[in-house]
């Protein structure tokens, strides 16, 4: 997969300029082939596509961020997921924030999404696919995950565990992005088959109202970095029901207290993060694709 461009500013005049403000201004794809570049955090997607406003079994939700752009992979799987959806007893899916049109840093909101991988599935059983817009700014998913964190919610059915089962299940996908909670849940009734896709299922902060499909790089994909380490390598080879799941209910919500130091503390520097980035913190090729027509 080969990135071509027609440029349509000069690149040199970005400078120093924050990405966010840049790739946030887009409002189209670029006039590129279609190639995931830098990694799920620090990286933009040429020639994205977007996913339709609505589809037979799907609706994207809060439209005007405009965030309903990925590879196309990402929206062919979107779909299929979607119709999956139907087969556990939903009427399809809403679908809430993939990439910007050309990927990069987000003005506000995620630290990834920006290679057109990432795409968050909400929880909320669609009651209707013929949403207006208006509607779908307003209308909110729902929490599945309790306000202690620890177990889920009485809006959690079987048909949320059967969805997220058919979509780990796809080869595409990398890893899933739930609240701990969740993944406690499911690992219940975990069998031993269910080892391959269980251990995509990766536990998190937040996610309580959605969850977080990232897909693998596609093949041939050159400039695309796919996370490190892998899910099996994290769930050291088993489906990730083990204490590193329980750190999540246990250590992360209380940490142990530290042990009084004598020393001096220096001064922690602010961790840089998406929204300080600027264009020379890209993978040199984001150049190309924001200055495409």
């Amino acid at each position: 997969m080969l990135v071509t461009a027609a440029c349509a500013a000069p690149i040199a005049s970005y400078g120093e300029q924050l990405a966010n403000k840049l790739f946030g201004a887009k409002t189209d794809a670029s006039d590129q082939n279609p190639m995931p570049i830098g990694t799920y955090a620090k990286g933009c997607s040429a020639g994205a596509v977007q996913l339709p406003e609505t589809g037979p079994t799907w609706q994207a939700m809060r439209l005007s961020r405009g965030r309903n752009w990925g590879q196309p992979e990402m929206i062919a799987y979107l779909q299929d997921l979607s119709r999956e959806a139907v087969k556990v007893g939903w009427k399809g899916l809403y679908i809430g924030d993939i990439s910007q049109p050309r990927g990069g840093p987000m003005t506000s909101g995620h630290s990834s999404h920006q290679i057109g991988l990432d795409a968050d599935v909400w929880m909320l059983p669609p009651s209707s696919l013929k949403l207006s817009r208006a509607q779908r700014e307003s209308i909110s998913s729902i929490p599945v995950r309790s306000s202690d964190q620890r177990s889920v919610t009485k809006n959690w059915t079987r048909s949320h565990a059967l969805l997220l089962k058919a979509a780990a299940s796809d080869a595409r996908v990398d890893r899933i992005f739930v609240a701990a909670a969740v993944k406690i849940e499911m690992c219940k009734t975990a069998k031993a088959s269910d080892t391959p896709w269980l251990q995509k299922i990766r536990p998190i902060y937040g996610h309580d109202t959605h969850f977080h499909v990232r897909l693998k790089c596609p093949s041939g994909a050159s400039n695309c970095q796919t996370q490190k380490p892998t899910v099996a390598t994290l769930s050291k080879g088993g489906n990730g029901c083990d204490e590193t799941l329980q750190w999540w209910v246990t250590d992360y919500l209380n940490p142990p207290k530290a042990k009084p130091s004598t020393k001096p503390k220096k001064p922690t520097p602010r961790k840089r993060g998406p929204r300080d980035y600027t264009m020379a913190d890209l993978p040199n090729q984001c150049k190309n694709v924001l200055a495409s027509r």
